[in-house]
C-alpha cells in the first residue's frame, strides 16, 4: 500500500434487514485492510430512510458482526471522536453542507412536481432524448416562498470523470449520461450518495472498500468531494457475490442471512473463512486460514475484479473441516443447543452427563458437517429405536442365526462387569472367534439393532456409550422382530 495516510475504513450497512452474506464478506474486507495496515475500522448506520428502517436491524447487525469476530474501533456500543455514528443524528451536518453547496452556486433548489418530471422523462422517452433532469430549475435566483423543493447538484455537462479504483484500475465515466442529481429530498433528509460523502469526509476515512453495485455511484460523489473541498478518498469495490447460475443471489437460492447460517449450524470460522476466498486469493495452495493468518496476508492488490461465485457445497464442506478441529470442549459447547432444540436432552447437565454428550460429539464429529447434524446423528443414543432401515434389515436380519446371535450377543455383554470401551470390544471379538464368523456377521446385524441404521460411529464406541441396559433391550427387541418377520 503506498498512500501513506492513517487508514480509517467503515462498513456503513442500512438497517432495513439482517447481515446478508455479501454484506459481511464486505465487512469482513474492511476489517482485514484495517487490521492489516494498522487502521481503525468504523460502523457507521445509514439510517435516514425511517420508512424502511427496521427498529431491531441495527442491534441484529451488530450481533451477527461480533458472532463473526469481526469487531469495531469507533460505532454504536463503542463511540469514538468522530459520532455520533447514526445518520438520523447527523443532520446538522448534512444542512450545513448542503447550505455552503448554494452559497456557492454549486448546488440549486429545484421546485419541479413528480407529475412534471414524470411527464418531461415520457416526452424525452418518445423524442429519444436523455431521460437525465433537463436543469431548467438552475435558471431560479431566488427562492420560490412555500414551494416545496429538492436540493440538486450542478454537475459537469461534457466530458469524463476517471476513477482510479484500487481493484478495477482507471474506470471512466461519461459525464453526459449522469444529469443534476438531487442530494437533498423535499423532506430535508439527504440522499445516500450525499450523506455518505459529508459523513466519509467528516469522520476521515482514508479507504471506501465497498460492493461493486456502488461504482456507479462513484462519479457522484466524486463531483460532491471536489463541490465540497473534501480530502479524495480512495475507492476500492469488491466483486459481486452471484448464485450459481450467475444470477443476484436471493432467498431462492437458499440461506442468504449470515442469522440463518448460524441457525442451520454453520461455525463463523467456518462463515469468514469462506467468505475471505470469495473474491480474495491470498499466496499459497491453502484454503483453511484463521483471522490471524489472513490478516497477516490480506491485501487488495490480490482481490479479483470479477463476480464470485456463491457456492453453497464449499462453505458446508468448510465447516464440516472445522467441526472435525475444533477442541473438543468448545465443539461440545456449540452442539448443545442444537441437541436441547432437538429435545434430546435438557441443560444444565450433571458432571458425568457432560462428559457423556462430549464421548459422543467425539465419535460422530466425523460424519456431521454442521452443528445441527449431531441431533440427527446422535438421536439413537437419546430416543428409542422404532424402526430398522429397510435395504438393512432385508440384507442384515434375514440371514440364519442372526437372531440368536444377537440374544448371545446381549448376554455376553450384561455379564460383564467392568462395562468399559475396552472390555466391550474384547468380548464382541471373543465371541466372533467362538462362532468362528466373520466380523461384519456380528458388526452389521448389531448395529443395525442398536440404532435402527446400518452407518455410523465404531460399533464398540456405539455399543459403549448406549450403556449396557439399553444395548441388552435392543438387541433382545430385535431379535424378537426378526422372529416375528421370519414366522410371517
Amino acid at each position: 500500500m503506498n498512500d501513506m495516510r492513517a487508514v480509517r475504513v467503515r462498513y456503513a450497512p442500512s438497517p432495513t434487514g439482517y447481515l446478508h452474506i455479501g454484506g459481511a464478506r464486505t465487512a469482513l474486507f474492511n476489517w482485514l485492510f484495517a487490521r492489516r495496515y494498522g487502521g481503525r475500522m468504523i460502523l457507521r448506520v445509514e439510517d435516514t430512510d425511517a420508512q424502511r428502517t427496521l427498529e431491531d436491524s441495527v442491534e441484529q447487525i451488530a450481533e451477527q458482526l461480533r458472532w463473526l469476530g469481526l469487531d469495531w474501533d469507533e460505532g454504536p456500543n463503542v463511540q469514538g471522536d468522530y459520532g455520533p455514528y447514526f445518520q438520523s443524528q447527523r443532520l446538522s451536518l448534512y444542512q450545513d453542507a448542503v447550505r455552503r453547496l448554494l452559497d456557492s452556486e454549486r448546488a440549486y433548489r429545484c421546485y419541479c412536481t413528480a407529475d412534471e418530471l414524470a411527464e418531461r422523462r415520457r416526452v424525452a422517452r418518445q423524442e429519444e432524448r436523455s431521460l437525465n433532469y433537463d436543469g431548467r430549475c438552475r435558471l431560479h435566483e431566488k427562492p420560490v416562498e412555500g414551494a416545496s423543493f429538492v436540493v440538486r447538484l450542478k454537475t459537469p455537462d461534457e466530458g469524463i470523470t476517471r476513477v482510479n479504483d484500487l481493484i478495477h484500475g482507471p474506470v471512466d465515466f461519461d459525464n453526459e449520461l449522469v444529469g443534476d442529481f438531487v442530494i437533498v429530498k423535499s423532506d430535508g433528509f439527504p440522499t445516500y450518495n450525499f450523506a455518505c460523502v459529508v459523513d466519509d469526509a467528516h469522520m476521515e476515512i482514508s479507504h471506501i472498500i465497498r460492493a461493486d453495485e456502488h461504482l456507479s455511484n462513484t462519479p457522484k460523489q466524486v463531483w460532491l468531494y471536489e463541490a465540497l473541498g473534501y480530502a479524495m478518498p480512495l475507492f476500492a469495490h469488491v466483486p459481486m457475490v452471484l448464485a450459481p447460475d450467475r444470477s443476484k443471489l436471493s432467498k431462492r437460492h437458499g440461506a442468504t442471512a449470515v442469522s440463518e447460517f448460524q441457525e442451520l449450524g454453520y461455525v463463523p470460522e467456518a462463515i469468514v473463512n469462506y467468505l475471505a476466498f470469495l473474491g480474495w486469493t491470498p499466496e499459497g495452495e491453502t484454503e483453511i486460514m484463521d483471522l490471524d493468518q489472513m490478516v497477516a496476508q490480506f491485501s487488495l492488490d490480490d482481490v479479483s475484479h470479477t463476480a464470485s461465485i456463491y457456492d453453497v457445497t464449499k462453505l458446508t464442506w468448510m465447516n464440516g473441516h472445522y467441526l472435525r478441529t475444533l477442541p473438543l470442549d468448545d465443539l461440545t459447547k456449540r452442539a448443545l443447543p442444537f441437541l436441547e432444540a432437538a429435545g434430546l436432552l435438557q441443560t444444565p447437565l450433571s458432571e458425568s452427563e457432560q462428559h457423556r454428550v462430549q464421548e459422543l460429539v467425539q465419535c460422530s464429529r466425523e460424519r456431521v458437517k454442521t452443528l445441527a447434524e449431531f441431533a440427527t446423528a446422535l438421536e439413537y443414543f437419546f430416543c428409542d429405536v422404532e424402526s430398522y432401515d429397510e435395504k438393512g434389515a432385508k440384507k442384515h436380519f434375514t440371514k440364519p442365526g442372526v437372531a440368536a446371535l444377537l440374544r448371545t450377543v446381549a448376554e455376553d455383554l450384561r455379564k460383564l462387569e467392568d462395562y468399559d470401551l475396552e472390555n466391550v470390544e474384547r468380548v464382541c471379538r471373543e465371541l466372533i472367534a467362538r462362532e468362528e464368523i466373520s466380523a461384519g456377521r456380528l458388526i452389521h446385524p448389531v448395529r443395525l439393532a442398536l440404532t435402527g441404521r446400518t452407518a455410523g460411529p465404531g460399533l464398540f464406541h456405539v455399543i459403549w456409550l448406549l450403556g449396557k441396559d439399553k444395548v441388552h433391550k435392543r438387541l433382545h427387541q430385535a431379535a424378537d422382530y426378526i422372529d416375528e418377520l421370519t414366522s410371517r
